[in-house]
């Protein structure tokens, strides 16, 4: 295993952190865990140098954490730092914050944990929290030693990351970054700017929630021609060990083929080792991909806000993933699960609103009803318009 300093800490982390979100589960229930399995993953990874352990507390429908809590027996937590999160939408009140994390030590049957985040920031929590005095609670849980670092990790706009970032000497933060999300939430330019504040930069979503590791057939073309041959997963997760921003690049393994695959990619990994050629790969991959997005949206959202609540960029990207990645069905069960049905493309009257303001000049009245056919209805994808 090879290990990065992990910010100002006098600690080195390993380079593959195991993140507890996507354990294996039984009879598809994602809260029933399938812990036998689970347990030989995580001690496999642990037993091979793996010291840096991630979960939250609504992870498996609030179950990982207590798994996590029995699988670091036997002398397994002395091994690793472990991380869990401050589930922010349960916090009504500062009356709340000490119960919510006296909670969480008793499920994790830890006196303490090593990185603690506030989960999810974006601009609304993030006013949300800073109204509650959050700060100087987590400055007395830090005071008495229930937490040993703190952090927070983010979905929002750069805007918003440099923001919290500048608000206080954080150790660490977790961002979505791979090669694909350049410009995406914090982006490049997040990840450089936390680093330059001696801040370890954990990534989650290395390779977008799976969508990198079976790519379609014009991108794995791309691939085919680099001299050296990697599996796509290898090359998403080089990419980011490329950098030497990155201290930990955290996998939702489900498998134990994953867990070896990625304890393999790790132990092989190295700052700097891609030249020019290589890089280019991933360059014209990011345009292929593009090309093969069928809406060409920029996300700049001129066309919001739309009188009547579509969320127009947001539906835009789902529909386009699908097509992307070749996903059809994981994208299709991400709008109905994540869009409210009041954003969703059917709530379009066809005012024509947006499509006086798109500097794109996208039909998106002609769109919307598509899009909503095919991500809400299952209806066959469309790739342009007649």
């Amino acid at each position: 295993m090879n290990y990065r300093r992990f910010g100002k800490l006098d600690w080195h982390a390993s380079a593959l952190g195991f993140g507890c979100m996507r354990l294996p589960i039984k009879n598809g229930d994602s809260a029933n865990i399938d812990e036998p399995e689970a347990t030989r993953m995580v001690r496999y990874a642990i037993d091979r140098g793996v010291n840096y352990i991630d979960t939250a507390y609504p992870y498996h429908g609030g179950n990982s954490e207590l798994f996590v809590g029995r699988v670091l027996k036997d002398g397994y937590r002395e091994k690793v730092r472990l991380a869990t999160k401050l589930p922010v939408w349960k916090v009504q009140s500062a009356d709340d914050l000490d119960p919510i994390l006296n909670e969480q030590l008793q499920k994790l049957q830890t006196d303490h944990i090593d990185f603690y985040l506030l989960h999810g920031l974006n601009r609304e929590r993030w006013d949300k929290l800073r109204g509650m005095d959050t700060l100087k609670w987590a400055a007395r849980a830090l005071a008495d030693g229930r937490i040993r670092h703190l952090g927070f990790s983010f979905h929002d706009k750069l805007p918003v990351f440099q923001e919290i970032v500048d608000a206080y000497d954080w150790t660490f933060c977790q961002i979505q970054y791979n090669f694909m999300d350049i410009e995406n939430q914090a982006g490049t330019q997040g990840l450089k700017y936390a680093a330059a504040k001696s801040m370890a930069v954990v990534v989650m979503e290395p390779l977008l929630g799976g969508k990198l590791v079976d790519p379609p057939a014009p991108v794995q073309d791309i691939w085919d021609t680099a001299v050296a041959k990697r599996a796509p997963a290898d090359w998403a997760l080089q990419w980011l060990w490329n950098q030497p921003e990155v201290s930990v690049v955290l996998s939702g393994m489900n498998t134990m083929e994953q867990v070896v695959q990625n304890i393999a990619s790790a132990s092989a990994s190295r700052v700097n080792s891609f030249a020019a050629p290589e890089l280019a790969l991933f360059d014209q991959v990011r345009a292929k991909y593009g090309e093969l997005s069928p809406i060409p949206c920029t996300k700049c959202e001129y066309c919001l806000p739309c009188p009547n609540g579509v969320a127009i960029p947001r539906v835009f990207a789902a529909y386009n993933e699908g097509m992307m990645y070749d996903k059809p069905d994981a994208m299709r069960g991400w709008y109905k699960q994540w869009v409210p049905a009041e954003n969703q493309a059917s709530a379009c009257l066809q005012c024509l609103d947006c499509e006086n303001k798109c500097p794109q000049n996208i039909p998106i009245s002609q769109w919307l009803p598509i899009v909503h056919e095919v991500l809400a209805e299952g209806k066959p994808y469309v790739k342009r318009l007649n």
